[in-house]
C-alpha cells in the first residue's frame, strides 16, 4: 500500500473521529438542554407538589426499602439509620447480609438489637444461594428485617430481598448510601400521581465523599479533597442528574441506578427479578421491563426519573478500585445490549429501540474506542503530514474543548436550579475538576472501558466487586450504564 494511500484513509480516519466528537458532545448539550427544561419545570411545581399531603395520606403506597449488602461494615449502621428514619408514611427496610465476611451483620446486631425469627423467605423470583437467618429489630419488627444468605452476587440477594418484600412498590438502595429525609416520599410520588402508568422511577445519585454525615444525614456538602473523586463527581451530575433527567423527558430513560430506584413489584417478579448472570442487573431490569411491557402491548406506560430525592453514595478513592468499577460498568453495558440486540432499531419497541439503545451502543458502548483511536491517530496522522496544526488545534478544540463545555453547563445548571454545593470554593474545584478530567482521566477510563468490553466478548465470570469504604462521617470516600459519562 503506498504512502499516499495510507495518508488519505488517515486523514478520512482523522475526520470521521471529528464528526463523532462534534455528535457526542452534541447529544450531551441536547440531553443539558432538556433537563434544564425539566428542572424549571420541577421548581416551579415545587410550592405545590403536595409533599406533606401525600405524607399524611392513608392512600400513598407502602414501599419496601431492599439493602443489598456485601462487606459493608464501615457504613452500613449510618446507612440504615438514614433509611429507618426516612419521612414516609409506611415502609419497612430490608438489608440483606450476601456472606459478608467483615462484621457487617455484627454491626447491625449490634447496634439494632436484632432478633433471629422463623420465617420462611418465598420463591416469586428465583434465587440461587441458600438463605441461613432471618432477624428483625425487637424495638420494632415491621420496619427492619435483615436477612442472612450466602454469597450469590448483588442481584441474588436483590431477589431474596424482593421475595421478602411485603410491600406494592420495592426501592432498591446500596449498601453505602444515605438518603436525604424526604428521598423516598419525592421518588414514590409519581406513583401516587399516576399509579395506573407509572412502571418505575429513579433518583439522584451524589458523592458523599468529603461531606460530613450524622445520624445518618448529610448535614455538611462539600467538595471532595481527593482530585480523583472531584472529577467522578462532576461525571455524576452529567450522568446522574442532566443525562437521566433529559432522558426522562424524552420517553427514553433505560437506566436507573442500583443505588436508588423504585420499582412496582409486580412488574418485577412478572419479569422475574434481576437476572444474576448479568453484572449490570439495575440497567438490565429496566430494559427488560421496556421489553415486558411492549411485548405485552402495554405501552401506555412510564419510567422516569425526578431529580429532587438524593442518595448520598461513596465513589471510590483510589485508581484500583475505580478500574475494577468502570470494568464492571461498562461490561455491564455491553452485556446489557447483547441480551437485548433485537430491541435495537426495533420499532415495535419505540423510542427506546428507536433512539436509546442506538444511543447506547453509538456514544457509550463505542466511546472509548473512538477516545483511544483520538488519542493515537491524530499524533500520526500530524506526523505524516495527513492532517495540518489548524485541524488538529480544531480536533482538539471539539474532542476536549467541547466537552469542558458541555461539564461547566452541567455544574452552572446544578448551581442555578440546586445549589447542594453552597461554597463558591466547591464549585470553584468543580469547575477546576471538569478542566483536570481532560488530562489523563478521560484516557486510562477508555482503557479501563475497553478492557470490560473485552471481558464480556471473552465471556469471563462476572463477581459483585467489592469496593473497599472508609466510612461515612468525615471526608469519606456504585454498575450501570452511565449515560452522559463521557465529556
Amino acid at each position: 500500500m503506498s504512502e499516499g494511500i495510507v495518508r488519505e484513509i488517515l486523514r478520512g480516519t482523522d475526520l470521521a473521529i471529528f464528526g463523532y466528537f462534534v455528535a457526542l458532545n452534541s447529544s450531551y448539550l441536547v440531553l443539558m438542554v432538556m433537563a434544564g427544561l425539566e428542572f424549571a419545570r420541577h421548581l416551579r411545581r415545587v410550592p405545590f407538589a403536595g409533599a406533606d399531603d401525600m405524607f399524611r395520606s392513608p392512600l400513598t403506597l407502602p414501599v419496601s426499602v431492599i439493602v443489598p449488602a456485601h462487606n459493608e461494615g464501615a457504613s452500613i449502621v449510618a446507612a440504615v439509620q438514614a433509611m429507618t428514619a426516612l419521612r414516609y408514611p409506611r415502609y419497612e427496610v430490608v438489608v440483606v447480609d450476601d456472606g459478608s465476611s467483615d462484621d457487617t451483620f455484627e454491626q447491625l446486631r449490634a447496634h439494632f438489637d436484632l432478633v433471629e425469627v422463623p420465617r420462611v423467605v418465598p420463591s416469586e423470583v428465583p434465587y440461587r444461594s441458600q438463605v441461613l437467618s432471618v432477624h428483625v429489630a425487637r424495638a420494632n419488627p415491621q420496619t427492619l428485617t435483615v436477612v442472612r444468605k450466602t454469597n450469590g452476587g448483588k442481584a441474588d440477594a436483590l431477589n431474596v430481598g424482593i421475595n421478602l418484600a411485603r410491600h406494592p412498590l420495592v426501592c432498591m438502595v446500596d449498601a453505602d448510601s444515605v438518603l436525604d429525609p424526604d428521598a423516598l416520599l419525592s421518588v414514590a410520588k409519581p406513583f401516587g400521581d399516576d399509579p395506573l402508568r407509572v412502571a418505575a422511577c429513579g433518583g439522584v445519585v451524589r458523592i458523599a465523599n468529603g461531606c460530613r454525615v450524622v445520624g445518618g444525614r448529610v448535614v455538611d456538602v462539600r467538595m471532595p479533597r481527593q482530585w480523583l473523586v472531584r472529577v467522578q463527581v462532576v461525571e455524576y451530575l452529567r450522568a446522574f442528574l442532566m443525562g437521566r433527567t433529559g432522558w426522562s423527558r424524552l420517553g427514553g430513560l433505560v437506566v436507573i441506578s442500583g443505588a436508588f430506584g423504585v420499582f412496582r413489584r409486580d412488574l418485577v417478579v412478572a419479569v422475574g427479578g434481576l437476572d444474576p448472570e448479568t453484572i449490570g442487573e439495575d440497567a438490565e431490569l429496566v430494559v427488560r421491563l421496556h421489553h415486558h411491557l411492549r411485548e405485552t402491548r402495554r405501552h401506555d406506560y412510564r419510567v422516569i426519573f425526578v431529580a429532587e430525592p438524593v442518595s448520598w453514595s461513596e465513589a471510590p478513592a483510589s485508581l484500583r478500585v475505580l478500574g475494577r468499577q468502570r470494568r464492571r460498568w461498562h461490561r455491564g453495558i455491553a452485556e446489557i445490549l447483547g441480551k437485548h440486540r433485537r430491541m435495537i432499531l426495533n420499532p415495535r419497541y419505540g423510542r427506546i429501540g428507536l433512539l436509546a439503545l442506538p444511543y447506547y451502543v453509538l456514544f457509550e458502548l463505542l466511546a472509548p474506542f473512538v477516545e483511544l483511536a483520538a488519542v493515537v491517530l491524530l499524533p500520526l496522522g500530524l506526523w505524516i503530514g495527513a492532517v495540518d496544526v489548524g485541524f488538529a488545534w480544531r480536533f482538539v478544540l471539539v474532542a476536549y474543548g467541547y466537552g469542558l463545555l458541555v461539564s461547566l453547563v452541567s455544574l452552572f445548571i446544578e448551581e442555578v436550579s440546586f445549589h447542594r454545593y453552597p461554597r463558591w470554593s466547591d464549585m470553584a474545584r468543580g469547575v477546576a475538576a471538569a478542566v483536570l478530567e481532560n488530562f489523563g482521566y478521560r484516557q486510562i477510563l477508555a482503557v479501563w472501558q475497553i478492557a470490560g468490553v473485552l471481558g464480556a466478548v471473552r465471556g469471563r465470570q462476572a463477581v459483585w466487586g467489592a469496593m473497599q469504604r472508609q466510612g461515612f462521617g468525615g471526608d469519606v470516600d456504585s454498575p450501570e450504564m452511565v449515560g452522559a459519562g463521557r465529556g
